[in-house]
């Protein structure tokens, strides 16, 4: 009983991004629908519903989510961006992959900042990303 209450706390404060790191939902699991949902209006108003998703990325840590995902229409459909509001990135790259940064609050997840198909990685330098879980963001 001792040496199991020795790992446990070696656990918790030797390493903690085992005890508390980022992680990714599972796959039907009510957290994945619920951040996907999240996202889905936004991008419907600007592609036309219905809206699915292809998860790139989807990590989870201390009550902040951060998504890549790739919108589709049902069945794996794709979308004809030049048909929406999006026609400009058609143009320019072709790719209308949501970059979000999310928030938990009240039981609901809330965006706190998007991009809609980024050239680069637009979180680097900025203040409030430095200030995330780690394993949150991509490296």
């Amino acid at each position: 009983m001792i040496a199991a209450a020795s790992l446990a706390l070696t656990l918790a404060v030797a390493e903690p991004s085992l005890a508390a790191g980022a992680y990714e939902p599972a796959r039907g699991s009510a957290e994945r629908a619920a951040i996907n949902d999240a996202v889905r209006p936004m991008m419907e108003a600007r592609l036309g519903a219905p809206v699915e998703f292809v998860v790139e990325r989807m990590q989870v840590a201390e009550g902040w989510a951060f998504v890549i995902l790739l919108p589709q229409r049902p069945g794996g459909k794709p979308i004809d961006l030049s048909q929406t509001m999006l026609a400009d990135l058609a143009e320019i790259s072709g790719d209308a992959s949501l970059y979000a940064l999310l928030r938990e609050a009240n039981g609901r997840w809330n965006i706190i900042d998007f991009a809609i198909g980024p050239t680069d990685a637009f979180w680097y330098g900025q203040p409030l990303y430095e200030r995330l879980p780690a394993g949150l963001i991509p490296q």
